[in-house]
């Protein structure tokens, strides 16, 4: 059981609900979050959130699932942002569960 967490802006909110369902990822939560980015403090996430600088509209999509149907989502969203016209990917996270009730 792993936890996978994906972040993008609000434009993107049916797109993501699609790729979790072609991922055969069917139980998720979403939540509405901002998005900021202030200078190049760290290298590595400096354009989580784009270009744009202050708060964007931005939503956290996050499932408890197993590793097969994480695998099946990171490629179906780096196929998805291969093909953006944005400087906004969507961002994906994994973290291992140690313990679960």
């Amino acid at each position: 059981m792993k936890l996978v967490m994906v972040t993008a802006v609000e434009v993107f909110h049916k797109e993501i609900i699609k790729l979790f369902r072609q991922a055969e990822i069917h139980h998720f939560s979403e939540a509405k979050i901002d998005g900021y980015k202030f200078g190049n403090e760290n290298e590595s996430v400096s354009n989580w959130f784009g270009a744009e600088r202050g708060g964007n509209q931005s939503i956290m999509f996050f499932s408890f699932t197993d590793a097969p149907h994480i695998e099946v989502l990171f490629v179906l969203i780096k196929e998805f942002n291969k093909h953006l016209e944005t400087n906004n990917p969507l961002r994906v996270a994994v973290v291992p569960i140690e313990k679960f009730m």
